[in-house]
């Protein structure tokens, strides 16, 4: 295979990545959003502390959404150490989200209905760069090459077997 062509092989893989990504995180937009608003609306709960809650309930919706739909060709082993650096990323990543809405908030008194949203939003935003780096350079790590070539040709000789012989058709 050229240069070129690896390129182009590398580039649709990471675009397919991106979009998988990005389906599971506007579902946790939503989730994200969603809570927010209803926790500001029917309680008591001031806005950032309303946001971590809305946040938390977000990253545990991602984490199956990521493990079992955007990489789930990923390695499976060591789920603890996984579970564990998602949670410290995503937990870098509330702060930096929150962080954001509770200087809106706190420091410069725009806590508006529509301003909150909107600097949870832009929070959640300048996180997400963070998260995906971070998710996929640390939690959900590619298999080595030589294992996916294996997992491959195995899979490759098991359909190949399990097909009926189809000479002279």
């Amino acid at each position: 295979m050229s240069e070129r062509a690896a390129l182009r092989v590398r580039l649709d893989r990471l675009a397919r990545e991106v979009a998988k990504f990005g389906a599971v995180g506007a579902m946790g937009l939503l989730v994200n959003m969603a809570a927010f608003n209803l926790l500001r609306q029917t309680t008591e709960i001031p806005v950032v502390r309303a946001s971590l809650l809305a946040t938390l309930i977000a990253i545990l919706f991602n984490y199956v959404g990521f493990r079992y739909f955007t990489y789930r060709d990923r390695d499976k082993s060591g789920r603890t150490k996984e579970l564990t650096l998602f949670l410290l990323f995503s937990a870098a990543g509330a702060v930096i989200e929150n962080g954001i809405l509770y200087t809106a908030t706190y420091g410069f008194g725009w806590d508006g209905p529509l301003q909150s949203n909107f600097f949870k939003f832009f929070g959640i935003g300048v996180a997400t760069l963070f998260r995906f780096w971070s998710y996929r350079t640390w939690v959900f790590r590619a298999l080595p090459a030589r294992e996916a070539v294996q997992t491959a040709e195995s899979f490759l000789e098991q359909r190949r077997a399990a097909a009926p012989d189809r000479v002279g058709s």
